[in-house]
């Protein structure tokens, strides 16, 4: 396997701090292992800190009293800028989503206001690149290629950000004329020990946004038709898989779905088959490197086989669509909100189309929150984790091809956008337009009837304050949770998401929030064969769903085998390899 010189991210793994990052991926609840990282801070401890830090006006407030009183003075940050002697242009990224009914993402109220507000006192225009949400590393690379790159890059996963560093798309920045230029920025990066994930290969290149409540990623939900369920005899969510099957089979048999269980093509990319409830816990330390990661599938692993194995038991009877393969997103979506299928899932907002289309459509169906398990499954085999965020949100590194003043430009913007006003207002709006004040807390107003001149972007215009911060905060995280529970609707789901957030946090404590491996070098197979493997795991993957189950095992070996030989052998000894140099983070002891 040929290798070029690894890229290395200093320190990683190797201090306390980032362990205490990582501790939700350690070992279960038995008491054999403990969930306590090398600089003795517990998982419940990290989240007890970030709900403390949350508990500001604001996520954003400033990072220190230190930066704070220098920025005053105008030792640093604001106090001390002046306008550009010549106009400079900066091209800020932003998501386009392709989402229905919301402002043009380059040029709307909102991005007329930053220029306003921050582009015009300085002498900089601002200009926001469209970035395809489902296609985001080959928008990058026609970007490059055009000698066009937005002057900041982001996202949220390491590894695109790595593979940018090392094809040539980021500078080194001065990271000592950061601090002066964004005091409040980098005091916020340090308040929350993100400034030891700035360098690859010793050059210092990445600035790193917020996550509150990171091991507890409560935003993302899934909805059931809890009428369905009490129609066939249940007064609760089925708890366990056999409880489930049980369930799926009397809602067919009752003729209220033919297939309740739905269903949605895999897409080639990232995410796909998140495995971490069917791991063995405590975590296999190799097999956490070796299969953890979170954009290529781990077809071969032994969590992944238990995972098809199940899909092809609920496609054989029935509960899943037998036409899955061609049911895009949108679909999937319409057909819950049709009274084809039994849940969908969706990240919470004040304003969520889909729930409003559903009651309207079926105002007398009664749907509940999945809250989070606590029980594990030992009948099944199965464990309630899930997959934690990482400990920051954004990831940002400044284009190659910016000059020293459009760099600058873009660290003021950063510094500017996390002033508690200035963040305030891009993520709440304007009071009495699209948010009002209940009880000294801000609540958005329904996105149908927001005034479509102030009408906020895609989930409280979150793809332009995400340079910031990864989600919304205001006081307390069930303050923050009733400020984005959806509103307008005739069910309050606030008392249901607290409780699932609750869960999260216990089930943190218990080790099943598990953060993907980090790697301080390049794994060269991912960047060879990534496209390649995702797009034959989907292949692979919807053979095994329709296979007959007397089939499964034989075919899923033979696929496995298939996967290793295009590639993904490769990828496991490149990240094995990086993990024996210690170039890896690793689980909690």
């Amino acid at each position: 396997m040929k290798k070029t010189n690894l890229q290395r991210l200093g320190a990683i793994a190797l201090t306390g701090a980032m362990v205490i990052g990582l501790l939700a991926g350690c070992g279960g609840g038995s008491g054999s292992e403990t969930t306590t990282a090398a600089a003795g801070t517990t998982a419940a401890a990290a989240s007890e800190e970030t709900t403390a830090a949350a508990g500001e006006e604001t996520t954003a407030a400033a990072a220190g009293e230190e930066t704070t009183a220098a920025a005053a003075s105008g030792e640093a940050g604001m106090a001390s800028w002046q306008p550009f002697a010549e106009n400079v242009t900066i091209t800020i990224p932003v998501y386009d989503r392709g989402q229905e009914g919301v402002p043009d993402v380059t040029n709307n109220y909102w991005t007329q206001w930053i220029q306003e507000n921050f582009g015009d006192k300085y002498n900089i225009t601002v200009k926001f690149a469209p970035i395809p949400r489902s296609d985001v590393m080959t928008q990058y690379a026609l970007l490059a290629s055009s000698q066009d790159l937005p002057t900041i890059l982001m996202e949220y996963d390491f590894d695109k950000v790595a593979t940018w560093a090392v094809d040539g798309y980021l500078t080194e920045y001065d990271v000592e004329a950061f601090a002066q230029i964004a005091p409040t920025y980098y005091g916020k990066m340090e308040e929350l020990g993100l400034t030891q994930y700035i360098e690859l290969n010793g050059e210092k290149v990445f600035a790193l946004s917020e996550r509150p409540y990171y091991d507890t990623p409560y935003t993302y939900v899934n909805w059931v038709r809890m009428d369905w369920l009490r129609e066939v005899g249940y007064d609760h969510i089925p708890a366990t898989r056999a409880e489930y099957l049980d369930a799926m089979q009397k809602i067919m048999d009752a003729g209220l779905s033919e297939h309740p269980g739905g269903g949605s093509m895999i897409l080639s990319g990232q995410g796909a088959d998140q495995n971490y409830g069917y791991r063995t816990f405590p975590l296999n330390e190799e097999d956490w490197v070796k299969y953890g990661d979170y954009n290529i599938p781990s077809l071969g692993y032994e969590a992944n086989k238990k995972l098809l194995k199940f899909a092809n038991e609920e496609y054989n009877l029935g509960i899943t669509d037998p036409e899955y393969y061609t049911i895009d997103t949108e679909t999937a979506k319409a057909n819950f909100i049709n009274g084809k299928s039994y849940k969908y899932g969706g990240y919470i907002s004040a304003s969520m189309d889909w729930l409003e289309s559903f009651y309207e459509i079926n105002p007398d169906a009664e749907l509940a929150v999945e809250v989070q398990s606590l029980t594990e499954d030992t009948e099944a085999g199965t464990v309630p984790a899930y997959r934690s965020d990482n400990p920051f949100g954004m990831i940002i590194g400044f284009s190659s091809q910016a000059t020293e003043d459009e760099i600058k430009a873009a660290q003021m913007y950063m510094e500017w956008m996390i002033q508690p006003e200035n963040l305030f207002t891009m993520q709440w709006g304007i009071e009495g337009e699209t948010y009002n004040m209940v009880d000294g807390v801000p609540t958005s107003v329904p996105y149908g009837e927001q005034p479509s001149e102030y009408k906020q972007g895609y989930n409280n215009s979150v793809d332009y304050w995400c340079v910031i911060v990864a989600s919304r905060v205001y006081g307390t995280a069930e303050d923050s949770i009733r400020t984005t529970s959806p509103q307008g609707l005739p069910v309050d789901f606030s008392d249901a998401l607290i409780e699932n957030y609750h869960n999260k946090q216990e089930a943190a404590k218990k080790g099943w929030a598990v953060t993907d491996c980090m790697f301080g070098g390049a794994v060269e197979g991912a960047t060879e064969y990534g496209t390649e493997l995702q797009a034959k795991y989907v292949e692979y993957r919807d053979k095994l769903v329709q296979a007959d189950p007397a089939e499964f095992d034989a075919l899923y070996d033979q696929y496995a085998q298939e996967y290793l030989d295009a590639g993904y052998q490769d990828v496991i000894d490149d990240r094995m390899e990086l993990y024996n140099e210690g170039l890896t983070t690793h689980l909690a002891q």
